[in-house]
């Protein structure tokens, strides 16, 4: 099969994460009108959305990786290629593992950045990464991005970037592009391996006010009735 390039939006939020604001199929809606192939839907610490697709799968030309952000006792962690039971305040090493041993692949989200539960260098240096979100386009600081991209240079990791939108409309600002012989899930993790090129931009004002005030915007699109 012929290599084509495929850009995907690596860490995004449903309204099945409590503090964000859409329902899957406007996170859908939204990486398609941009152009994007595929997002991951990384819900903190549950894996909802997943289950909820089930129901409601996206056309085939479109690939919505399996995935959660697991709040670690060390820091968030993005759980790609993988669904896992709530998993909050183990041990990040044991999550790694968890995620290695099931195929998947652990990519620290918004390492450094202090006010985000960014997991720290110092935990980072005993994880045998193989790949760090560099560019998250809603850290609190930008040094806390140039400071991912330094450690993933210094360790040869591969590099990733993500909106980490919590609504539709902050869907695929930050992408990461690879190439690939099939729209696959093991496609994709053997692409991210291999190393992929960051789009890295941050949010805009009103996304990051959106962003910061995604409960109120709840109201407008409620959960559905659990099953």
């Amino acid at each position: 099969m012929p290599v084509m390039v495929h850009r995907f939006d690596l860490h995004v939020h449903s309204f099945f994460s409590k503090d964000a604001a859409s329902p899957p199929e406007a996170l859908i809606a939204a990486a398609r009108a941009r152009g994007l192939s595929g997002i991951a839907i990384t819900d903190h610490d549950t894996c909802e959305a997943h289950e909820y697709l089930k129901a409601h799968p996206p056309e085939d030309d479109f690939l919505v990786v399996p995935g959660v952000e697991v709040s670690t006792a060390e820091g968030h962690l993005l759980c790609l290629g993988v669904t896992l039971p709530c998993l909050k305040g183990a041990p990040v090493k044991e999550v790694f593992e968890r995620v290695k041993s099931c195929g998947g692949l652990a990519i620290p989200a918004h390492p450094f950045d202090q006010w985000r539960a960014g997991i720290r260098p110092a935990v980072l240096d005993t994880l045998d990464l193989e790949a760090l979100e560099v560019f998250n386009a809603a850290v609190t600081s930008r040094r806390f991005n140039e400071k991912a991209l330094a450690y993933a240079a210094a360790r040869s990791l591969s590099q990733t970037a993500g909106s980490d939108a919590h609504h539709s409309s902050a869907v695929g600002v930050s992408s990461t592009a690879f190439e690939m012989d099939e729209l696959s899930v093991p496609a994709l993790l053997g692409a991210i391996r291999r190393g992929g090129r960051p789009d890295g931009h941050y949010l805009t004002f009103k996304e990051g006010i959106k962003k910061h005030f995604a409960n109120w915007f709840r109201i407008f699109t409620p959960r559905p009735p659990a099953r």
